[in-house]
């Protein structure tokens, strides 16, 4: 049975209102990894959308030869879609149900729930001089909630926007404190709620990353050439959580509180709340009895200049989606060193709720901007609709850099090979791999390949030792921020300097291969080589040999399980918290002693022994082995010295990412047609009073939601569909069945549920059948 793992980016845009059809599309997401999950473990899912879903994927196992695992594992969101962000990451973290953040959304996210109590209007009359502004909005010819609100939401939405055009001006109509409540007992209320089993594997990463903007910011230096050094302001704030999926249900990724903090932070829309101050969070841990223990660890983490400043109590934090409202950036780098136990399918994922807009641009007789369009533009839609087209290049040329790298290693692959018989001669893989020999094996073969490289290897050494310099340097730069300096350059030049006097202005042996001062630089220093030979090995157990006849499928999986599990002893070693709680102190130090700070991570990560500990664990397991995967894992270990000198110089970096190309998905209105046409405006009823509408009427918020899930749904079947690929993909016949069925367990579910508008889901239920019927 061949495996494969659809890993899933998912990128939340902000969209005010619109967060509640990001809800309904993230629920889906969620059912889908929870069918995954119970596929996985042999569990059967008793009805809803989650039967279907785990029907699709004993569909693809049962005709398609595939096993397939969906894991969600990295989730970026700004503004409201960082609420939505949030919320999933602690129901797949750990186990909980995302059925009270709908509730949040359908009852809460409504103008007087979150109006300040200080700001609403005391009488019927107040600001009477208030009422022209709502007669235009309400009564001039083709005004706003005539042309666009359904008849019988027109009174529940006057006056709610009524009251609150006569609120507080010149102040924040919303409560932060009251948000933050909301957001705090939502998460709660999901960890009150039974659990089931965390929705990743055992020990799987995953990470988090919401937005927010430092309204007032900090000051940070920049290195210019003239002036050396220059001062700027920098005001974007990244809120990153990062857990190792636990094997046990209900521990969350992070303090409630803290969670709060990232949710009410990255969705403080400018206006609308007042900035996120740290002491709202205060009081309310005070009025909930809640201790909150990593305060402090956790704001020197997400704010550590202002921590050193002692600055963290008067930053005010507004919405972030001022700066960042596409937030690729956090959900890129969080793809470095991720494990995989078989083929990878990585998809970035990003839902845009609005992506018709470009119509307007299209226009060809626009009308002349005019104040409120002007004001509401800038603040508003601007930011949220600036192209995410610089993201977008920036992953075709890392998957243009992983397709470059698998052909180059496969036209290498049977060269490397010949080299490594003709080193060691074709019967030496029957001999028993004790550790012992593989070590001599494995210095042999670096060496073999060092000296036939010729010119090539002074290339490859140095870039090597580049990319070792660059990384001790980043390492000292994080360990010790109140260094004040721009960015590491200055560390790695003192570094680099300290390094030459050591013997290393020459990395190459007149003779031939590395100079012995290069030897014992890159043994005590080079986790990248030792990190790259293994994921080399990883990426041909999860694909190449997976398909091999000579090889049984029953002796893969602990040979990925051992090449993982070695894997990840390096990992640990390139942390910063490998290097201990000592080593802040002595890389302080780095400019007056920088031979000190080598000396220190060298004696600290003690790579050598972690070789020594690696190769009797590898060892073990090629004995174990049958003799067709012995070969080839030995001429894969042994052969990458080869591939390195090969590759490393063209690729200019430390390593690819991952091995497979990345793919991008969008999820939108636009994208999701099986049952009505004509994008958000044919479904959505928030895109109203510039994306704020959903706030001002439930009816509207019910529509949206369930289009979400129902948009969710189509798009999660052909993320699913189409990741078989190849002649043995699903037909879009039957793509198109599980999708009905799909569509129509959604509506089972609401009207069981009984939180919607019973005449909205009849009228959807038939919509779908006539659409499904009139296409037989």
């Amino acid at each position: 049975m061949h495996q494969k793992e659809l890993r899933i980016a998912l990128v939340c845009y902000g969209g005010v209102s619109l967060a509640v059809y990001m809800h309904g599309v993230t629920k889906e997401l969620w059912h889908l990894a929870r069918a995954s999950r119970a596929h996985h473990t042999g569990e059967k899912i008793g009805g809803g959308v989650g039967k279907v879903y785990q029907d699709l994927l004993e569909h693809v196992e049962l005709h398609r030869g595939m096993r397939l695992r969906v894991i969600p594992d990295i989730l970026s969101g700004a503004s409201a879609g960082g609420i939505n962000a949030v919320f999933l990451s602690q129901a797949l973290y750990a186990g909980h149900s995302l059925e009270p953040l709908t509730d949040l959304w359908l009852k809460n996210a409504d103008v007087e729930k979150l109006l300040d109590p200080d700001a609403r209007p005391v009488w019927r009359f107040a600001k009477f001089w208030a009422q022209p502004i709502a007669w235009w909005l309400f009564t001039r010819p083709g005004n706003a909630v005539s042309e666009s609100v359904a008849p019988e939401t027109r009174s529940e939405v006057r006056r709610k926007v009524s009251r609150f055009i006569r609120s507080r001006w010149f102040q924040p109509p919303f409560s932060g404190d009251n948000f933050s409540k909301l957001l705090f007992d939502a998460l709660e209320a999901m960890h009150n709620e039974p659990s089931g089993p965390p929705l990743l594997p055992p020990y799987h990463p995953l990470d988090l990353f919401v937005t927010s903007t430092d309204f007032r910011g900090h000051r940070v230096m920049l290195r210019l050439n003239s002036p050396p050094v220059v001062e700027e302001s920098e005001h974007r704030l990244p809120i990153h959580f990062r857990g190792q999926t636990p094997t046990q249900s209900g521990m969350g990724l992070a303090d409630p509180l803290e969670l709060t903090f990232a949710a009410r932070a990255t969705a403080s829309f400018p206006g609308a709340f007042p900035p996120l101050e740290l002491s709202e969070i205060d009081r309310l841990a005070a009025k909930r009895g809640r201790e909150w223990p990593t305060r402090s660890d956790f704001l020197h983490r997400i704010m550590p200049v202002r921590m050193r400043r002692g600055e963290a109590e008067k930053v005010a934090l507004i919405d972030g989606s001022v700066l960042v409202n596409a937030p690729f950036e956090g959900a890129i780098s969080a793809l470095h060193g991720r494990p995989s136990h078989r083929e990878v399918d990585r998809r970035f994922v990003y839902i845009d709720p609005r992506p018709d807009r470009v119509a307007v641009m299209n226009d060809p007789d626009p009308k002349p901007v005019g104040f409120f369009s002007a004001l509401f533009g800038s603040i508003s839609i601007l930011p949220r609709e600036q192209p995410i087209r610089d993201n977008l290049e920036h992953l075709q040329r890392q998957s243009r850099d992983a397709a470059r790298l698998q052909q180059t290693l496969a036209g290498l692959r049977p060269e490397v090979d010949r080299e490594v018989e003709k080193l060691f001669g074709r019967t030496f893989f029957l001999d028993r791999p004790t550790p012992k020999r593989l070590h001599a094996w494995r210095a042999k073969a670096q060496q073999a390949a060092a000296e036939n490289s010729g010119y090539a290897f002074h290339s490859y050494a140095h870039v090597k030792f580049t990319g070792i310099v660059e990384r001790l340097a980043r390492l000292v730069h994080e360990a010790v921020p109140d260094l004040d300096q721009p960015d590491p350059s200055a560390i790695e030049a003192a570094l680099r300097e300290e390094l030459l006097k050591r013997g290393l202005h020459e990395l190459s042996d007149p003779k031939a291969g590395a100079s012995d001062a290069a030897i014992a630089f890159f043994r005590a220093h080079d986790i990248g080589f030792r990190i790259r030979r293994l994921r080399l090995l990883a990426q041909r157990l999860s694909r190449d040999w997976e398909r091999d006849p000579e090889i049984p499928d029953v002796a893969l999986d602990p040979a990925r399980n051992e090449i993982y599990l070695i894997l990840s002893h390096y990992y640990e070693r390139d942390t910063l918290a490998a290097l201990g709680s000592e080593f802040p102190a002595v890389a302080r130090r780095v400019f007056d002693d920088p031979g000190a700070v080598l000396d220190y991570m060298a004696n600290t990560r003690l790579l050598p022994e972690v070789d020594d500990a690696a190769e009797d664990r590898l060892a073990d397991a090629l004995a174990r082995m049958p003799k067709p995967l012995r070969r080839r894992m030995l001429l894969g270990y042994l052969g990458f010295p080869y591939y390195d000198v090969a590759t490393l110089p063209i690729l200019q970096q430390e390593g690819v990412i991952e091995y497979d190309p990345i793919k991008v998905d969008r999820i939108s209105p636009v994208d999701a047609q099986s049952i009505r046409e004509g994008g958000a405006r044919a479904t959505l009823r928030g895109i109203e009073f510039y994306s704020f509408g959903a706030f001002f009427s439930r009816a509207y918020r019910e529509n949206d939601y369930l289009w979400g899930r129902l948009h969710g749904a189509e798009r999660m079947i052909d993320l699913v569909c189409s990741t078989i690929g190849g002649g043995s993909g699903i037909d879009e016949h039957d793509c198109r069945s599980f999708k009905r069925v799909a569509f129509e367990a959604i509506i089972e579910q609401e009207l069981a549920a009984g939180r919607c508008s019973r005449k909205l889901l009849e009228g959807l239920r038939a919509e779908i059948a006539a659409r499904f019927t009139s296409r037989l």
